[in-house]
């Protein structure tokens, strides 16, 4: 690489040393958000993680520019890390192309049976960790007529926050109106999303949000929080909810669900021309 003009670290991790402290070319690096350090309560790092995070804190000065994906992160790296905010570049990212509206009946109607979807249903893409309020969204989901299908790898991990999430649906006596869904393939998850009558995503924090312009590419409204980058993301084409208030939440999926077929139409074209401004050509 010291023949190199520019090197890009297109990852930068807080508790683990990835980049290197000296380098011999300019470089540029990518961090994607700093939710980590802006909780740190809820990101534990431990002796080695802190020692690390020194090292990491000391690489970037050695570093041209930092790439991040919403003017949100550019605030929180700035306060975080100490990284000149002149030198912080925020590139919004893009849904994939094949995200959009589907409108074959028998495609639609498919992927429904494959993995066995109620009619009309929430549908939330994710994790599991605590800024994506997952527990919010079970809290919602007690008070909204309609169904909820959880999308996301880390629901079937043997993990607290998990243990949580089902002794709350338990709790709730609400199992029967949730799904959770494993590893979704993408031309199913386009679909899916087709499917769903909204998603919602009211995480506490996001670095960005792509599951809001994903959704918004297919046609589907988004209830989404208006905090942090997701406020920035969804513009005026998202629905707004209280991520810290549950019943908010529903109430706002539930306007989403009472809206008259006219209504509907009208706020999910509003939803596919909001998303078409972003595109991976304008973050390139």
């Amino acid at each position: 690489m010291k023949n190199a003009d520019v090197v890009h670290y297109p990852y930068f991790d807080f508790f683990f040393h990835t980049l290197p402290v000296k380098s011999h070319v300019k470089r540029v690096v990518t961090v994607h958000d700093a939710i980590p350090l802006v909780f740190a309560n809820h990101f534990p790092k431990g002796i080695k993680g802190t020692f690390n995070l020194f090292l990491q804190k000391l690489a970037l000065k050695n570093t041209s520019a930092v790439i991040c994906d919403s003017e949100t992160s550019k605030v929180d790296i700035t306060q975080t890390l100490g990284f000149p905010a002149k030198r912080i570049f925020p590139i919004y990212l893009a849904p994939n192309p094949k995200f959009k509206a589907v409108k074959d009946a028998k495609v639609l109607q498919d992927i429904r049976k494959k993995y066995n979807l109620p009619q009309n249903f929430v549908l939330y893409v994710g994790d599991v960790n605590w800024n994506k309020n997952v527990e919010g969204v079970i809290r919602a989901a007690a008070a909204v007529s309609m169904d909820f299908v959880f999308v996301g790898p880390s629901f079937f991990h043997e993990i607290k926050a998990v243990a949580h999430i089902n002794n709350l649906v338990e709790s709730l006596k609400i199992k029967g109106k949730i799904t959770f869904l494993k590893y979704i393939p993408t031309p199913d998850l386009v679909v899916l999303y087709n499917l769903a009558k909204v998603t919602c995503m009211p995480s506490l924090y996001e670095g960005f949000g792509l599951p809001v312009l994903e959704s918004m590419a297919c046609g589907t409204p988004v209830v989404c929080s208006r905090t942090s980058s997701l406020n920035e993301i969804g513009g005026e084409a998202a629905v707004y909810a209280d991520p810290y208030n549950p019943q908010d939440i529903a109430q706002r999926l539930e306007e989403v669900n009472k809206l008259s077929t006219k209504e509907y139409a009208s706020l999910a074209e509003k939803s596919i021309s909001h998303a078409k401004k972003f595109s991976w050509e304008k973050t390139a």
